[in-house]
């Protein structure tokens, strides 16, 4: 895919009030491919947390854009992440998402590596006939280019020349510490995860996560419920932990904004007139002893964090993890696991797992919904004679903020802020994404394009 191509896929002229993405970053195969390459396996990716992996020898397997990759610790301790490839014919070695085990046997041939990736056994090694030249050769697993750890969110690039980790999170490590901060011994996943797939391209996930304007007219039934619930409730039935959306018109009546920051980062947040249904709330004066008032607050605030290309850390309902992978151009797993603080009271930890329930995953009431309208708008983009979104316009003239006071309570810098209603549902807030997007794909095409000459 040449540059030229990239540069017609965004219209990018904001200042006269326009941006616009065209139909075919969600529908071209060629597009996709050029995502997978320059994106997903040219750029940091989200692979896992250092707690799904917490003790020596211990393992969970993931993906870095198209390549299979295996998180693992050593006898001693250390984290590794390797590509999950045996060197000699390349079948994966780690076949269980997640386990513990100090040697793993390629099922194909048998050759033998340890937790720490180094080949200790090759199967009949002694009568292979081998030529001298084979001695030469690395047989141990392949490490990824460059693997970070943000204080146990763990990032994997098959490029070299990315920046360093803190540098490429910019402002989005505040709302990671806001996650990590609120429990006194850290976070932890609760047992159990979730994968699915939809019919859709995977930036439509991406954008949801942000998307306020499409909450009322996608989730009209699930506002049913909760008010149906409320009602029960009122009238002395039996406890149910409520939701934040409960009391719809004082959501719509808090403040709501969103923070933009360099390569793509995005968090959404809103005032929360309705934190005493958090379970953190009952924790809320150690927290705040912890990390201070401000913090604190924030915690209890409605958050949505995307890690652009492929992390969501959504604090809607309760705290969810979600992790994108891209299989096609029209179709996208889902992986997704409830966490929470280290530790905490069995009564906080029921509250925060009914609330995961009532909102997110198929058998929730929401993420339904979300799916369904993926999958519509998929098959809309078989219109192949409109070739424009008209879908990012929404808050234009509200943009241009980078002083804005909860950047500054924070602490953070960021490339754009905009403040607003409930109904104003933002939109310029997909912008900094698909600069991103346009940026390393632009960069990927000119790279391939000076190689090829």
């Amino acid at each position: 895919m040449t540059t030229t191509r990239i540069a017609d896929l965004v219209d990018d002229r904001v200042d006269e009030g326009i941006f616009s993405v065209h139909r075919d970053a969600m529908r071209d195969p060629a597009v996709f491919d050029a995502e997978m390459q320059h994106i997903f396996e040219g750029s940091w990716v989200f692979v896992g947390l250092a707690c799904q992996a917490p003790k020596p020898n211990d393992f969970f397997t993931a993906f870095v854009g198209r390549a299979p990759v295996v998180v693992s610790r050593d006898r001693t301790g250390a984290l590794h992440c390797f590509l999950n490839s045996c060197r000699h014919r390349g079948a994966t070695v780690f076949n269980a998402t997640q386990g513990n085990r100090r040697y793993h046997a390629c099922p194909y041939h048998g050759w033998v590596y340890d937790s720490g990736g180094k080949c200790v056994d090759i199967k009949d090694r002694d009568a292979g006939s081998y030529a001298p030249a084979f001695d030469c050769d690395n047989h141990d697993l392949v490490p990824v280019a460059r693997f970070g750890n943000y204080r146990g969110f763990l990032f994997a690039s098959l490029a070299p020349d990315v920046p360093a980790l803190e540098e490429h999170l910019d402002g989005a490590a505040r709302f990671l510490d806001l996650v990590v901060d609120q429990g006194p011994d850290g976070i932890e996943v609760i047992p159990g995860a979730v994968s699915y797939e939809y019919a859709g391209n995977w930036k439509m996930q991406l954008e949801n996560a942000l998307d306020l304007y499409h909450f009322t007219s996608t989730h009209p039934s699930y506002i049913d419920v909760l008010h149906k619930r409320g009602e029960r409730r009122a009238a002395g039935a039996a406890e149910v932990p409520g939701s934040i959306y409960e009391d719809l018109a004082s959501q719509q009546q808090s403040g709501r904004g969103t923070l933009s920051f360099r390569h793509g980062h995005v968090a959404y947040w809103g005032d929360n007139p309705k934190g005493s249904e958090r379970p953190l709330a009952c924790a809320f004066d150690e927290i705040q002893s912890r990390v201070g008032e401000t913090a604190a607050q924030w915690m209890l605030k409605v958050r949505n964090l995307v890690v652009f290309p492929n992390l969501q850390v959504v604090e809607n309902a309760s705290l969810q993890l979600r992790v994108l992978r891209p299989v096609a151009v029209d179709r996208t797993e889902v992986l997704t696991w409830c966490i929470g603080p280290r530790g905490e009271p069995l009564e906080q930890r029921r509250r925060r797992i009914r609330q995961y329930e009532d909102f997110y995953n198929p058998s929730g009431m929401a993420t339904p919904d979300d799916t369904a309208v993926y999958e519509a708008c998929q098959r809309g983009h078989a219109a192949h004679v409109i070739e424009w979104q008209q879908g990012y316009s929404r808050g234009m003239t509200a943009r241009g903020n980078t002083t804005s006071p909860q950047a500054q309570a924070l602490g953070v810098q960021a490339v754009d802020a905009v403040q607003g209603s409930y109904s104003q549902g933002d939109e310029t807030c997909l912008h900094t994404g698909y600069r991103e997007w346009q940026r390393l794909l632009r960069k990927g095409a000119g790279a391939a394009a000076g190689d090829a000459a």
